[in-house]
């Protein structure tokens, strides 16, 4: 989470580095490097941003590791990957001319000679240009589709092409592939051909529409995220696009996109937006198309620029939008879904806490489970500096529904956090002192291995009863540091999944000084790491549950662990702590039951069966470019889904389904968070002797 507001020692630390950065830069030498007629071409002001954007990563990374030459191979292999990370363009020949200036990239952004980056760009739009008009050629005579052939979509581990001839079979095959998709889509050959030939046309297009300020962008990200895949740099127009999202004050759906390999992807789903409330568009889902209205035509976005994509995603609130969208992991040609949103303005009422009331009914009793739902930490700041007493936050927020909860005679109560990456880091600490009596929450630790401790804000608990977090992947930054609290201080049970692992600070550092509007950008930098009370670090490996439950989210997939050069997890001294004292259930004998329980559960097989069907999928790293196959292939996923669904519904005694067209996701139950409750009932009474109990009610 980027720090505000944190740490007064924090922050006056890393200013006085960004101005001693700062005010050393000076004007680089002219470049040496020829470029060849008619490329982008950086400008002075680009030469000059990047060798403050490397003092800054020097200096103030909490790493405080030199750009050297083994960095400056890494850097090399990061750029290339941000330019052809499928190895779909390059040739390995490109490659072998690129080498020698794999060691040249610690030279280059300390003398701002960044132009071996813009020749090595400008082969790739050569390559990029030559691609689109082969795949155009493609589209001249329909393929066969009878013959068994297979196309391998994921080239992350693939050698460089070593020939045109076989960059060219590459290509054939990825537009036979396109139409195949829009074939099993319901297009017929003519239709499909005209759409590509528009979308290739459109990224022909956008080819020579690229900027230097682009390549820029790209460049020092190489060299940010090398350091950590939190550290940033944002050009000036991005920098604008940052600061309207932080703000919370535009008209969209709510969503963080970015381009991956012609695809503009969701990165993250930006809570209390459209698309959060609806809870069907997820991080790593690709948006393949975009219409306006409720009737209104689809418009392929394949290849479009990232910024045209937004435009025409954003509009008038109150106004209809819908996205076509290939899932995250799914193979092309997959199964896309359509989903439909209503713009608004991302606002603090849309991301505040919300209760809910769940009743279970076990031996004769009936038991009354409370469930808040955090969907962010945040603070409305503005409010609370012009002296609003009434100031909007997390935790006046959930203090408020505890105690609405209370009057309505909860037994127990479940915090839900799944889905929460963090936010404001006071309001994590203040929130875990509604639970706790006094004490400390959590560390921080600087570069320089200065560290803080971050205390309850008001001494004694507002709630003292049986208490349970629920966490998934997601949930990530102060959403760990709340749950690893309340794990630390033994006061409830963590339930769910392995959290993101997101343990460390960032600090904004605008490039222009106190201008502003930007003119040079920005740069978020990691300054510190998060420490439990315990010492243990929540970097990687997040905090584990004490009663796992099952979730379609992979842990390979997503997480800190997932990323690369993620910072590693390590151990400090802890701090004294009071852990509650009391005859509390012990979270092992909770987990067996829970395991016992979900075994008979219809509705936690079912998600079971989906999730091992889901991860069987996305093992896959080629599909068949066999019409007939692909349709047999999707033929038996429907059957397998349909099969899944139906044994759920007749264990439930509902009707079967006759087809997997007349599943709704709308109609699928919360079967996590019932199974949160059902713990909790365990928490509270012990473990049911009868068959599965369900939720029988539940009021918003």
């Amino acid at each position: 989470m980027p720090l505000r507001r944190l740490s007064s020692g924090f922050l006056v630390s890393a200013l006085v580095a960004v101005l001693a950065v700062l005010a050393s830069s000076s004007q680089a030498p002219a470049s040496t490097t020829a470029l060849p007629p008619g490329a982008i071409a950086p400008s002075e002001r680009h030469r000059l941003v990047a060798r403050r954007v490397g003092m800054i990563l020097e200096d103030t990374h909490y790493r405080r590791v030199d750009i050297d030459d083994r960095m400056s191979a890494q850097v090399y292999d990061r750029y290339l990957d941000f330019l052809d990370g499928q190895h779909s363009y390059f040739l390995a020949s490109d490659i072998a001319e690129f080498d020698r200036y794999r060691l040249r990239f610690d030279d280059m952004i300390r003398t701002g000679e960044i132009d071996p980056a813009y020749l090595i760009f400008a082969r790739f739009q050569q390559r990029n240009r030559e691609r689109i008009k082969f795949a155009l050629g493609q589209l001249a005579k329909e393929p066969d589709w009878t013959v068994n052939e297979s196309f391998e979509f994921d080239r992350a581990r693939a050698p460089w092409p070593a020939s045109a001839a076989e960059l060219d079979e590459l290509w054939r095959k990825r537009v036979k592939n396109d139409a195949l998709g829009l074939l099993l889509a319901g297009k017929t050959w003519p239709e499909a051909s005209e759409t590509l030939q528009k979308r290739y046309d459109r990224v022909l297009k956008r080819v020579d529409q690229v900027s230097a300020e682009d390549v820029f962008e790209n460049l020092m990200n190489a060299y940010a995220r090398t350091y950590d895949p939190h550290s940033s740099y944002f050009s000036p127009r991005n920098s604008e696009e940052y600061r309207i999202q932080m703000s919370l004050n535009y008209e969209g759906i709510g969503a963080s996109l970015q381009l991956i390999d012609d695809f503009v992807t969701v990165m993250n789903v930006i809570e209390g937006g459209p698309a959060a409330v609806a809870g069907t568009l997820k991080p790593t889902d690709r948006i393949v198309a975009v219409a306006q209205g409720a009737d209104g035509a689809f418009t392929d976005v394949i290849g479009w620029r990232i910024d045209d994509v937004v435009q025409l995603i954003r509009g008038k609130g109150g106004t209809l939008v819908r996205l076509r969208v290939l899932p995250g992991g799914a193979a092309p040609g997959s199964t896309e879904k359509t989903l439909q949103f209503t713009r608004n303005k991302v606002t603090l009422e849309a991301q505040a806490a919300q209760k809910s009331l769940h009743t279970l009914e076990r031996g004769g009793r009936d038991y009354r489970i409370g469930v808040i739902t955090v969907p962010g930490f945040y603070q409305d700041i503005a409010a609370e500096n012009a002296g609003d007493q009434d100031y909007r936050s997390t935790t006046r927020d959930v203090h408020r529904l505890i105690d609405e909860l209370q009057k309505e005679k909860i037994d127990g109560l479940v915090l839900d956090l799944r889905g929460n990456g963090g936010g404001y880091l006071p309001e994590a600490t203040a929130l875990t002192g509604l639970f706790i009596d006094r004490g400390p929450v959590v560390q921080l630790r600087d570069a320089t291995g200065r560290t803080e401790v971050l205390d309850d804000p008001d001494p004694g608990a507002v709630y003292t009863g049986p208490l349970a977090v629920l966490v998934d992947r997601f949930s990530a930054s102060a959403s760990e540091i709340f749950a690893g609290a309340i794990q630390d201080y033994r006061r409830g049970v963590v339930l769910g999944q392995q959290t993101f692992g997101k343990g460390t600070v960032q600090n904004l550092v605008p490039l222009d000084g106190y201008a502003r509007k930007p003119v040079n950008g920005q740069l978020t930098v990691t300054i510190g790491k998060f420490y439990r009370v315990t010492g243990d670090s929540t970097q990687l490996r997040g905090v584990s549950p004490d009663v796992p439950l099952a979730s379609l989210i992979d842990l390979g997939d997503v997480g800190e662990s997932a990323l690369d050069e993620a910072l590693p997890w390590d151990r400090i001294p802890g701090v004294p702590f009071r852990a509650v004292k009391g005859e509390g259930v012990v979270p092992a004998v909770l987990a067996t039951e829970e395991g016992s329980r979900a075994a008979a559960d219809p509705d936690y097989r079912w998600l079971v069966a989906d999730i091992a069907a889901v991860r069987e999928a996305r093992k896959q790293t080629s599909v068949s470019l066999n019409l007939k196959t692909r349709r047999a292939e999707r033929a038996t996923m429907d059957h397998d889904r349909l099969a899944r669904e139906n044994v759920r519904r007749i264990a439930l005694g509902l009707p079967a389904l006759k087809s997997a067209e007349d599943i709704k996701a709308d109609d699928a139950p919360d079967i996590v968070l019932d199974q949160a409750t059902e713990v909790m009932a365990d928490m509270i009474g012990g473990p049911a002797s009868l068959p599965t109990p369900k939720t029988v009610s539940r009021s918003p």
